[in-house]
């Protein structure tokens, strides 16, 4: 759990780690009473648990006696949590999800050109990556099915245009990205080039990713340039 991904075995490209989980029932304006308090450290200390398992042995292999165990909760605490192994998935995704939006926020925020924006985002999923393990594919999966099929989807969705958008139209703004396309087409392709880099390299043995990143970061800064005589 060093890194973003370890925690959830994606970027599709990273996760802040379970702690988010706390942070954000922290967050809701109230203090938590004490039966709170401790019913949000079992739901996290299992979250820790099921991420570290799903991380070395996949999510099909782990059981949720095995989760529970090394939650050091009884069997029915966990299914007090959550309903299902793959509800705890979602959750877990979720968290991914939120990171995924923060790290193409961060990409934003890097000084230089969108060209360099995107590049900086393409290899910091690459470099996420590399430590990926055997639930990457359920993980990937899932936060597909988050961002747009859930009951939170069309928020999620929302917030995932905007936050890749927000690169394309800053870009715009400054004069470095092509206005001869619609703006929305060129933020389609970008998610789009990132969704499609998540699902070959979820679903195919060997896929080089990093190489496939950086070469998609280049074509995408190229075919969004501004035109040189703007």
């Amino acid at each position: 759990m060093e890194s973003e991904f370890d925690m959830a075995q994606a970027e599709v490209a990273g996760v802040a780690g379970v702690a988010g989980v706390a942070g954000v029932a922290e967050a809701v304006g109230e203090p938590l009473s004490r039966r709170e308090r401790r019913k949000l450290e079992v739901r996290t200390r299992i979250l820790e648990a099921a991420t570290e398992l799903f991380d070395r042995d996949g999510f099909e292999a782990t059981t949720v006696a095995a989760i529970s165990e090394k939650a050091d909760v009884a069997h029915k605490t966990f299914f007090n949590h959550f309903p299902s192994k793959q509800e705890l998935l979602r959750e877990i995704a979720s968290v991914a999800l939120e990171s995924l939006l923060s790290n193409i926020e961060e990409a934003r925020k890097q000084p230089g050109s969108t060209r360099e924006r995107i590049h900086f985002f393409f290899e910091r999923v690459a470099d996420n990556a590399q430590s990926a393990g055997p639930m990457r594919n359920e993980l990937v999966t899932e936060v597909m099915h988050v961002a747009h099929v859930s009951r939170s989807e069309p928020e999620q969705a929302r917030k995932l245009q905007a936050a890749f958008g927000s690169i394309i139209l800053d870009g715009i703004e400054r004069g470095d990205v092509t206005t001869r396309y619609e703006a929305e087409t060129l933020i389609d392709t970008l998610k789009g080039a990132f969704y499609a880099l998540m699902f070959n390299w979820a679903n195919l043995d060997d896929y080089p990713l990093r190489d496939q990143a950086l070469s998609t970061a280049r074509f995408l800064g190229e075919a969004i340039a501004a035109d040189p005589d703007r």
